[in-house]
């Protein structure tokens, strides 16, 4: 059967959610009439094909955990899962605002960097949830997105601890850099510092195309970055997973109820892009990832050149062994350009990518609960 050719004639349970993304499916078609147990393959199909389209196109991801948005800003909302004292130095998990929800760093119950650093005996947690860029937002550029931390920081008393996740790395690093007095300990993780070390893919692509190339997408956008052009281009990063496996594991596990629980929560997550303001997304490209302008102390943030040196609080860096999103190199250089004195930082590699460092079961299990304790022994 051709899927292109003649779905269309099919019955609608019976057509292809999306025909490019699940073909592999329709060749099982002339086996429904050739074998015996014809009916039992026919319904594990149709299940199959309602969950294939729960990840295709799944219902926006949510919070794991209770919490209040203590601030509404421009850029985004201030997310307290404070569970105590509010005189407790606040710690503000800065996630990442790259392209997915910022959900990540409170992904599920049991698998929550949040919920961890609860239980590691901070009691004052925060998440920046960024919004998704409309029209209106296409000109806020990283000077916006440093001034709203500023405004949050003062709103919880002028001093925080600070966790910058990828992205959300590099953007706290910046804020210490430029207001050091009001950062009480700051980590890192899977935060792209010095982004000419190593050797990853994100560094190829930067320095390989043109700015042109970008400032294209963004045209595309309407001034934005659209959230999909990201996505399709993390995919294709790895499509053997994403246009192959992923269907086939599904169809291996169709009668597996917790996995397909798991699948269909991760792919709320990942399947559900946002859209970053063009003007943001292309000085990150050209001043960070093409210029290095940060790691080399050239980066001009609120009127002021930013050097890591100025970083002098206790540092906290993490990094996956098998991260090609953001290479441990790339992370650990810092170690190297800050002026926090050696025997304050603190370094970890662990197992794993890139997203696991933030909701993988592991690095949560064996390397957030340390993290949450050396941020506890810090001042505050």
């Amino acid at each position: 059967m051709n899927d292109r050719q003649d779905s269309a004639t099919l019955p609608q349970e019976m057509r292809p959610v999306h025909e490019h993304s699940v073909p592999f499916f329709w060749p099982l078609a002339p086996m429904i009439e050739m074998e015996a147990n014809g009916l039992r393959l026919f319904q594990e199909n149709l299940k199959y094909l309602g969950e294939a389209e729960a990840i295709t196109a799944p219902p926006a991801p949510e919070w794991a955990t209770d919490n209040s948005a203590l601030l509404d800003l421009d850029t985004m909302r201030l997310r307290d899962f404070s569970t105590g004292r509010n005189d407790a130095l606040p710690v503000i998990v800065d996630a990442p605002y790259a392209g997915h929800s910022a959900t990540i760093a409170d992904y599920a119950p049991g698998q929550s960097l949040v919920e961890t650093l609860i239980g590691s005996g901070l009691t004052r947690v925060l998440v920046t949830d960024w919004k998704t860029a409309t029209e209106e937002m296409q000109y806020f550029d990283i000077d916006t997105y440093l001034a709203e931390i500023n405004v949050a920081v003062d709103e919880l008393g002028g001093e925080a601890h600070l966790v910058g996740l990828c992205q959300g790395g590099w953007m706290s690093a910046m804020y210490a850099a430029r207001f050091p007095g009001k950062v009480s300990s700051l980590v890192l993780a899977g935060a792209p510092i010095d982004t000419d070390a190593g050797d990853g893919p994100i560094k190829t692509i930067a320095h390989s195309l043109p700015l042109s190339f970008y400032e294209e997408m963004v045209s595309v956008g309407g001034g934005r970055m659209l959230g999909r052009f990201m996505l399709a281009g993390w995919k294709n990063m790895h499509s053997e997973v994403h246009y192959l496996e992923k269907y086939l594991d599904l169809f291996a596990h169709v009668e597996d109820e917790a996995y397909l629980q798991r699948t269909e929560q991760f792919e709320s997550w990942y399947e559900n892009p946002i859209d970053l303001p063009g003007r943001y997304y292309l000085q990150a490209i050209r001043d960070l990832f093409k210029e290095n302008l940060f790691a080399k102390g050239e980066f001009t943030a609120l009127g002021r050149k930013l050097k890591l040196k100025d970083i002098t609080c206790p540092l906290y860096l993490l990094a996956g062994e098998g991260d090609d999103i953001t290479t441990s190199e790339q992370v650990f250089n810092a170690e190297k350009l800050v002026g926090t004195p050696k025997d304050k930082i603190e370094k970890m590699l662990v197992p794993g990518g890139h997203i696991g460092l933030f909701m993988g079961r592991r690095t949560l299990g064996d390397a957030w609960p340390v993290i949450g304790r050396w941020i506890a022994a810090q001042r505050g």
